[in-house]
């Protein structure tokens, strides 16, 4: 891989002020991406600190906007959600508050009609079969052990009283 040439503290700043005007990113990214143009770590926590003075970088609301989307078009629960917050390093204090902001009724219908959709490819196979099916795909979307026997059991009674 080819050597670049590092970049100016002040051409970095411009890059970042820029990157997150556009759109919200997370404290870690940024340091990852001033590591690579190679400022150095002193310039770097001083570009950092500027742009949370000025507004440009939250990591609070990174994570509710983060939560947000990827439970919106990904459909992802509150444990996977915790999880890559943590994977790009925000405080656990933040990430229990983008949590908690998520409404339980659309968490609720989220889980349900993901559900519905993977038991429709599931038709006819034996019940035991297509129940762990429902937790497993459930559990990879990070939902909470707790909602999802609850909603796979009224899924499958549901879809046994159809036939």
């Amino acid at each position: 891989m080819k050597q670049r040439k590092p970049i100016t503290p002040d051409n970095a700043y411009l890059r970042l002020a820029t990157l997150c005007a556009r759109c919200e990113h997370a404290e870690g990214d940024l340091r990852r991406k001033l590591h690579e143009w190679g400022v150095a770590p002193t310039h770097a926590n001083a570009i950092i600190e500027r742009l949370k003075q000025e507004r440009f970088l939250d990591n609070g609301r990174y994570a509710r906007a983060y939560c947000r989307d990827k439970l919106r078009f990904n459909g992802w629960g509150r444990l996977k959600l915790s999880f890559m917050l943590k994977g790009k390093g925000i405080e656990q204090d933040i990430i229990d508050a983008a949590l908690s902001e998520i409404d339980n009724e659309q968490y609720a219908h989220i889980l349900n009609d993901a559900l519905e959709a993977k038991a429709k490819t599931l038709k006819g196979e034996d019940p035991q079969l297509s129940r762990a099916a429902l937790l497993r795909f459930a559990a990879s979307r990070g939902f909470e052990p707790a909602i999802i026997y609850k909603a796979v059991d009224r899924i499958l009674n549901t879809c046994g009283n159809e036939d």
